[in-house]
């Protein structure tokens, strides 16, 4: 599965992670890399940014940043720990508020910063990387794309007065205030056809030992990251192994609602489904290897398939998963 020598760890490892189960995979991955002595590059989904109170939102980017910094908020499993709402509050008192998103004050500090900086003409991508500095994540944080992408779900809305209507709706209204439970026909990545990789992320896929597909939604992350035509095209043509988790464990998902995406798209929600859904890569998809919880392994045309505990408890019980990835890429130390 690799170009590598049997026995020869991952120097440079790139992972494809969107979400907050992309977050705290990336912790594991960080903790194996420790270890090991390797880099990482997390190249990350941006198709649920939104726009909010005119700040500009990155809900992915920011789960990552906290989660490695050490921030986030474990209970609501975004946002940072420790926060207050005194602007939300006083939004709500002026009638401006959302009832359905809340930003708290620390988030709003965030969203300010990156905002300025976006309307003082700097790249996504620089702007990240302006605020990584705050924190030391210990690993490099790309945005999938420079341009705009933005996630929308074709769904029936409730209409005041008569039947429910078909529209486009954010993809963060769609799970944020209708909890996913609107008959929806697919989802669209708009502007996706115009965007372009952000900088470093073809020469991060290109030149690493190994490229890791986290246990992200695989319709609405991994699947935005994926629909940009050049990232697939890289990842189809590195010499590195492609290795992904599953995001379900028994039919159900490890966090999120990875199994009502995939019903929508018509994937069936198992692990093995969601395997063949990306694809080998001696076809026309994207995988070398395929790693599964014990009891739902199988076999997928063209992927090696391996069983491994895929609960992410704690950094120490993710490193042991992407330690079962690199076995099965072929590149484990002994």
């Amino acid at each position: 599965m690799t170009s590598q020598a049997p026995g020869s760890p991952p120097h440079s490892i790139v992972v494809l992670a969107g979400g907050v189960g992309g977050a705290k995979y990336l912790l594991g991955v960080r903790r194996w890399a420790q270890q090991h002595g390797a880099e990482v590059t997390a190249i990350v989904n941006t198709g649920d940014d939104a726009t909010m109170h005119g700040l500009r939102v990155c809900p992915d980017l920011d789960s990552v940043m906290y989660t490695l910094a050490g921030t986030h908020d474990p209970e609501r499993g975004w946002g940072q720990v420790g926060e207050s709402w005194v602007v939300g509050e006083e939004l709500a008192e002026y009638g401006a508020g959302s009832t359905w998103f809340s930003l708290g004050d620390k988030d709003i500090a965030t969203h300010l910063v990156r905002t300025q900086m976006l309307d003082a003409g700097y790249p996504l991508s620089d702007v990240t990387a302006a605020l990584c500095t705050r924190w030391p994540i210990g690993v490099r944080l790309l945005p999938m794309s420079d341009q705009r992408v933005e996630t929308h779900a074709i769904a029936e809305v409730p209409a005041q007065d008569g039947p429910p209507v078909q529209r486009a709706l954010h993809f963060q209204e769609w799970w944020v205030r209708y909890r996913a439970q609107l008959p929806t026909e697919g989802f669209v990545q708009v502007g996706l056809e115009h965007a372009r990789p952000g900088p470093g992320v073809l020469e991060a896929i290109g030149e690493a030992d190994l490229v890791l597909v986290a246990p992200s939604n695989p319709v609405v992350s991994i699947g935005t990251i994926l629909g940009l035509q050049a990232i697939r095209d890289a990842v189809r043509a590195t010499d590195a192994p492609v290795v992904g988790t599953a995001p379900l464990i028994g039919g159900s998902p490890l966090r999120g609602m990875a199994d009502t995406c995939l019903r929508i798209v018509g994937v069936e929600p198992t692990a093995l489904a969601v395997g063949a859904h990306y694809g080998a890569r001696s076809g026309d998809g994207v995988l070398d290897g395929w790693l599964v919880a014990p009891g739902d392994g199988g076999s997928i045309e063209g992927v090696e398939v391996a069983e491994a505990p895929l609960l992410m408890s704690d950094p120490d019980a993710t490193a042991a998963m992407v330690d079962a990835a690199v076995r099965l890429a072929g590149l484990a130390d002994g």
